[in-house]
């Protein structure tokens, strides 16, 4: 009689990445429902809202970009704020094997912003 085999339980890293102030709500009420499994990354351009959000892992994008005040529903500014932070989005998804990128399509920031982490995420081969 031979004994079994370890076998060893791999779970894939999941992360849910709120952008905007949209996906940052989504976030929220994902944590406040008691998600469990994945971590969450909230990225806005707007420092207070980013004060409110009930995740421990926060990006401020484009901090120089929007000196903290948001995107102003221009999406072609938050582009820019995500490409300004793209090393520090980058280090919360590392080691990441799956992405879900959470945002409200029509202000800027999450219109303009995911797309860029969705771009970089999927070069880096998470899958989105």
């Amino acid at each position: 009689m031979t004994a079994k085999p370890e076998i060893l339980e791999m779970r894939p890293k999941i992360t849910v990445v709120g952008v905007g102030g949209a996906g940052g709500n989504a976030v929220n009420n994902m944590i406040a429902e008691g998600l469990q499994g994945v971590e969450f990354v909230v990225a806005n351009t707007d420092a207070q809202a980013l004060s409110m959000s009930k995740s421990s892992r926060l990006i401020q994008l484009g901090a120089h970009v929007t000196e903290g005040l948001g995107a102003g529903s221009l999406p072609q500014v938050g582009s820019a704020a995500a490409e300004e932070s793209i090393d520090e989005i980058m280090d919360h998804l590392a080691g990441t094997h799956m992405c879900f990128i959470t945002a409200g399509m029509g202000g800027g920031t999450g219109t303009g912003a995911a797309p860029v982490i969705a771009r970089a995420a999927r070069d880096a081969g998470i899958l989105t």
